[in-house]
């Protein structure tokens, strides 16, 4: 029987109903997911795929926007993040052992949605670090009818000369065992409890970036520091790899705000670009995190996507 986990309902914003559980991957590791299922959900199930140093309870408002527009919603805590087992001694590092270990995170949580009974057809949203799983996860045959990428990490944001430093000290780290220290200038400090909202990278909406604070200060141990060099090196890695496959052959949207400063634009332009049927939305004067955005660019995006997941449903029919 499958445990059930907590779900910090004080803090999420979330419609009622929610449930969450505990899941053991294939490779032995315990994560957490959640889903809500109204029975207003008639369109299908949203696979929500959060971003590095995320938390279900971070996209509480986002799955009841959804719900009333007849999506239900599974949001996953990776391995190494959220309630999921951490990886290393200092739960505050951002570490996994390699990129393929999220896929095990998928399998697990797509096998729950399965059990649960959640409305098909499945589609697929993908923030930051998630997007990079999600991509792996869509050439891996992850069956959903169609994926949204809001700021993918197809590339990381860094000076020219920092590049190679980074690829040859995380690269050394790994061959000399010193891979679960903090990448340079990380701590275990989390940004949005460290530093003030003028001048943050994430979004320029004051209420969804206390309302991020909130959950941090309410639950610190939802809360996550930098990452470590192995998981640097992991994500280069297969940031290449993936840079170097087709795109995906379904219909793809990704959210792009003008202001990005975390991931690359351009392999994000490349991708969708080269993608049968893809297209870019890009949202101006915004930041990173286009559905924690300020409600102009918000209620875009997310009347943008649930339209378009609406006609890929109806499609299916």
């Amino acid at each position: 029987m499958t445990q059930v986990a907590p779900l910090f309902v004080d803090v999420a914003e979330a419609p009622e109903g929610g449930q969450a559980h505990w899941l053991t991957t294939a490779d032995g590791v315990r994560i957490r997911v959640a889903h809500w299922a109204p029975d207003t959900a008639t369109k299908g199930t949203i696979l929500m795929f959060p971003g590095r140093t995320e938390h279900i309870e971070k996209y509480g408002r986002d799955v009841g926007a959804f719900a009333e527009r007849g999506f239900a919603t599974l949001v996953i805590d990776w391995r190494g993040q959220g309630l999921a087992d951490r990886l290393t001694g200092d739960r505050m590092m951002g570490h996994v052992g390699a990129f393929s270990d999220y896929q095990h995170d998928v399998l697990a949580a797509l096998a729950h949605a399965d059990a649960m009974n959640l409305p098909k057809p499945y589609f697929l949203i993908a923030h930051s670090m998630g997007g990079c799983i999600g991509l792996r996860a869509l050439h891996n045959g992850l069956p959903v009818a169609a994926a949204v990428f809001s700021a993918p990490m197809w590339g990381i944001q860094m000076a020219p000369a920092l590049r190679p430093v980074a690829w040859a000290l995380s690269w050394l780290s790994k061959k000399l065992g010193f891979s679960a220290r903090y990448a340079p200038g990380q701590s275990g400090e989390n940004l949005i409890i460290r530093d003030p909202f003028e001048g943050n990278a994430l979004t320029t909406d004051t209420d969804f970036f206390h309302y991020m604070r909130r959950q941090l200060v309410a639950h610190p141990d939802l809360g996550l520091g930098g990452p470590s060099l192995r998981w640097l090196h992991n994500a280069l890695v297969e940031m290449a790899a993936l840079a170097k496959m087709s795109a995906p052959n379904l219909p793809i949207i990704a959210l792009l705000g003008h202001d990005e400063s975390i991931v690359e634009p351009e392999p994000i332009r490349a991708l969708i670009n080269a993608a049968p049927n893809g297209r870019l939305l890009e949202f101006d004067r915004a930041q990173h995190e286009i559905l924690m955005e300020r409600p102009d660019v918000r209620d875009r995006a997310i009347d943008e996507l649930t339209t378009f997941f609406a006609q890929q449903a109806a499609a299916a029919a």
